[in-house]
């Protein structure tokens, strides 16, 4: 299955408008940002991983005083960000070479970190780390457990995994991440199984 995976940056900027037109803009996920909010300084900078078009996620934390800066792989995605949002910061890249050489307050990777491979996700945490700032906050979605899974979008298959619960805490704890809040499957915020973390 891990073969998928690579298609998913070909996906995401080939359907690029049926992506923007699908996503839903009702914001299940705002109790889940406000929790990452709360854990912040006030007027805080936040990475959003995987931004997609900007809409809901990063819109949420504009309005609430956030600096954001957004990476996507999709080029077609973040030229909708610059059109709607050009006081952020948008940029081209693969989470997965993330070199930004600064420290955010937050970090976010919702919905799009999970469509890594198992090996890539490992990778990913010390980028997290490095891109931390002291007591900085981690919001990423997983499934609930170790596994990978194919979808369907736009009629292509798209490409799903996750880590062990327990895997993703030492994970975590390796790189200074101590687990504030874990939900498996929230049935408040569409079955999403999330995980809120800190540096310590």
């Amino acid at each position: 299955m891990t073969s998928s995976a690579d298609t998913i940056v070909s996906l995401y900027a080939r359907h690029a408008a049926a992506y923007d037109r699908q996503r839903g803009r009702s914001l299940m996920e705002a109790a889940w940002l406000d929790r990452l909010l709360s854990l912040l300084p006030a007027t805080p900078s936040v990475l959003d991983i995987g931004c997609g078009m900007g809409e809901p996620i990063a819109r949420h934390l504009i309005e609430r005083g956030c600096s954001v800066t957004g990476i996507d792989s999709s080029q077609p995605l973040i030229s909708l960000c610059r059109e709607r949002f050009p006081q952020q910061s948008w940029q081209v890249a693969d989470m997965r070479e993330l070199a930004l050489g600064r420290r955010f307050d937050g970090l976010i990777a919702w919905d799009s970190f999970f469509h890594l491979s198992p090996d890539d996700q490992r990778r990913m945490f010390p980028l997290f780390k490095d891109h931390a700032a002291k007591g900085a906050a981690l919001l990423f979605t997983s499934g609930p457990g170790h596994g990978e899974a194919i979808g369907s979008f736009e009629g292509e298959p798209l490409y799903h995994a996750s880590l062990d619960p327990a895997e993703y805490r030492s994970l975590l704890d390796e790189n200074g991440f101590a687990v504030i809040e874990h939900v498996v499957e929230d049935p408040e915020c569409g079955g999403h199984t999330i995980w809120l973390a800190q540096q310590q």
